[in-house]
């Protein structure tokens, strides 16, 4: 029994597996599959997470309404509006709708980026969120 969960620990050290998935989350990363995502790259949508495109003439990213720091607020870049930290360790509400994921996605990747995400990209940003 102690070498079994011996190997079970270290391969735990191995697999990244979000910490704070949802039955919302799950519905999601499942049907983001089932549409054609393929494996998920959380260290691809870290590198995304900065990443400037210009949006009708303003340089955008997703770090610059969300910030960098997932257990802090950001602030929206024109309204200024408060936005609640990202990571579900400290925002218990993250992530646990699907209608209120897709609805951010939708928005968000069309103010960072000038479109919507794709689902490889949707399935990429959850996976990465989910462990901060």
């Amino acid at each position: 029994m102690k070498k079994i969960t011996a190997i079970l620990m270290v391969l735990g050290l191995f697999v990244a597996v979000p910490v704070f998935a949802s039955p919302a989350s799950d519905t999601l990363l499942a049907q983001y599959k089932s549409e054609g995502a393929g494996k998920v790259d959380p260290a691809k949508a870290q590198k995304d997470w900065t990443r400037e495109v210009t949006v009708d003439g303003e340089k955008m990213s997703c770090a610059t309404c969300h910030g960098s720091d997932f257990g802090k607020s950001g602030k929206h870049h024109r309204t200024g509006k408060v936005i609640e930290p990202m990571s579900p360790k400290v925002n218990a509400e993250r992530f646990t709708d699907v209608k209120k994921i897709e609805k951010w996605f939708k928005r968000n990747c069309k103010d960072a980026w000038g479109r919507e995400c794709t689902v490889q990209e949707k399935a990429d940003f959850l996976t990465f969120l989910l462990a901060q």
